[in-house]
């Protein structure tokens, strides 16, 4: 019987891999450019054991432990000890999403298109699909963790050894595994595909923030997030693996729990059910950004939430960064002295990057929405009513522009409302609005260039999340690894002004969004134009 449930895995196995030929390998090669180019460049930035000491005293503030995660071998910063501190959590992240998504689209999305019912009308067993998929991301990432992880080894860089490298890329594998074998969870309990990808980065989201508060106040509390376990396997410093073997372990228990559910469920149905819509819709209902704002009302409200606890999460060590960015005398080099600013004030520029780049991940999913419907054949039943191609795009251009907005004040007064109840003397608020509302010109743009995508070349809206993991790159490590200027002039982001540090420059702002404004004109006569999928 149990044969039977798993007959024809070997070929399902071969047809997700002739699938994902070309995306499998861009994930791999992606992922282990960005390592190894990071790692390669740290013995030319900090030659000497001054400077990286120097380093590793700017690390020990909350601030920078609630971002990248505790400092282990502070006292002895070498190479290896500092790119595992600084890169190890946001690589792990970016392995996380890979197998989130990918896992989403052979499973939940599959079953939604009708694939998964077309299979299984052939000799294939029943826990074939999500058996498949599963062997395939746990293949995908052994192997990444061994490419990462010999390649690592092969700089030649003393503190990078064999042993911390091995455990680097294994720890990175198995970041992939546990969120792989969560996402098949998710597939069983959620009805639709966006619900699985909700369901699994809001557990990410969570997962990070845990972390964040835990290193920071309290350590036991990093230990209920998977993200905190992979932190303790302490890379090139002491190179523990039984916090991997953890990760790992659990990860097979959620994925045999996956595959029960699977076996009990109907195709097309989720264990959590949805509630019964109501008998006559609302009056907001009967226009398209009614219906937009309808189908992604959970995602807002999820994504709204978790946009104030970040905030509160980075107030909430405020408190001690006034001190700590007093007494160390590297970061007083760093910060001179501005009349009419405090240090807090000028620390707050580098975070508020970084925020405004969170922030606008949610902008642009709702914006995309529209491009899911499409391919989903449900526009064409919208669009054959009295209702415009222009206004359908514009409901979904504007709830992007709208709650992205919303997204980035909720991140702003959750920081300042967490920051205020632990300094003596709290940030202004209209300071830090100006700060962080000064990057909307550059949401804005992320936005018009998914409207662009959606409006001439639907097929490649991944773009926009390149550009995005691409602009988070150059704006994180830039300072860091001293990348060339124009590298950050490529991204928007690179053009807002670091406000109060800096002066407003009109001009800047006003070119990127006179350019965002182009780019979503364009893509509206596009989509008009083109012809609609199904």
């Amino acid at each position: 019987m149990w044969g039977q449930l798993y007959e024809q895995t070997a070929n399902m196995i071969s047809f997700i891999l002739r699938r994902d030929r070309i995306r499998l390998p861009i994930w791999i090669i992606s992922l282990t450019a960005i390592t190894v180019i990071t790692a390669s460049a740290f013995p030319g930035l900090y030659s000497s054991d001054q400077e990286r000491q120097a380093i590793a005293e700017t690390m020990k503030n909350p601030a920078m432990t609630a971002m990248v995660g505790p400092g282990y071998g502070l006292d002895d910063y070498t190479e290896g000890a500092m790119m595992a501190h600084q890169m190890l959590l946001f690589t792990a992240i970016a392995v996380a999403i890979m197998s989130i998504l990918i896992v989403t689209r052979h499973t939940r999305t599959d079953e939604e298109e009708g694939r998964v019912e077309l299979i299984r009308s052939l000799p294939v067993g029943r826990l074939a699909n999500v058996m498949a998929a599963m062997v395939v991301l746990l293949g995908t990432n052994i192997l990444l963790a061994v490419i990462i992880g010999f390649s690592l080894f092969s700089l030649g860089i003393e503190s990078i050894d064999l042993q911390g490298s091995l455990l680097y890329g294994a720890a990175l594998g198995g970041t992939g595994i546990f969120f792989a074998a969560v996402t098949a969870l998710f597939a069983q309990l959620s009805e639709s595909s966006r619900g699985t990808i909700g369901y699994s980065f809001a557990l990410l989201g969570v997962a990070y923030l845990v972390r964040a508060i835990g290193d920071v106040s309290s350590e036991a509390l990093s230990w209920f997030s998977p993200l905190g376990w992979i932190l303790r396997t302490e890379v090139y410093v002491n190179n523990r693996w039984w916090p991997l073997l953890l990760t790992v372990g659990i990860a097979f228990i959620i994925g045999g729990v996956a595959l029960y559910l699977n076996r009990r469920r109907d195709l097309g149905a989720g264990i959590l059910p949805s509630k019964p819509g109501k008998k006559n819709a609302s009056p907001l209902l009967q226009s398209p950004f009614g219906l937009a704002l309808r189908l992604q009302r959970t995602s807002i409200i999820a994504w709204a939430v978790g946009m104030f606890i970040l905030g509160a999460s980075y107030g909430s060590i405020f408190g001690d960064l006034e001190s700590f960015l007093a007494n160390n005398e590297m970061m007083r080099q760093a910060f001179e002295p501005i009349e009419g600013l405090t240090l807090t004030e000028q620390f707050l520029t580098m975070l508020m990057s970084i925020i405004s780049m969170i922030c606008t991940i949610p902008p642009i999913m709702f914006v995309l929405k529209l491009k899911g419907e499409e391919k989903r054949n449900r526009t064409e039943h919208l669009l054959a009513r009295a209702v415009s191609r222009m206004h359908v795009m514009g409901s979904y251009f504007v709830l992007s522009v709208l709650f992205g907005f919303l997204m980035l004040l909720l991140a702003l007064t959750g920081l300042w409302l967490a920051a205020s109840s632990v300094m003596e003397e709290p940030i202004s608020l209209g300071t830090l609005y100006q700060a962080g509302l000064a990057y909307l010109p550059a949401m804005w743009m992320m936005i018009g260039l998914a409207m662009l995508l959606i409006g001439l070349i639907p097929q490649m809206t991944g773009i926009t999340w390149l550009y995005l993991g691409y602009s988070f790159f150059v704006v994180y490590l830039g300072g860091l690894l001293q990348f060339p200027e124009w590298l950050g002039q490529l991204s928007p982001f690179g053009h807002i002004p670091q406000l109060p540090v800096e002066d407003l420059n009109i001009l800047s702002v006003s070119v990127l969004t006179g350019l965002a404004a182009i780019l979503a004109a364009i893509g509206f006569i596009g989509y008009r134009k083109r012809d609609l999928a199904g």
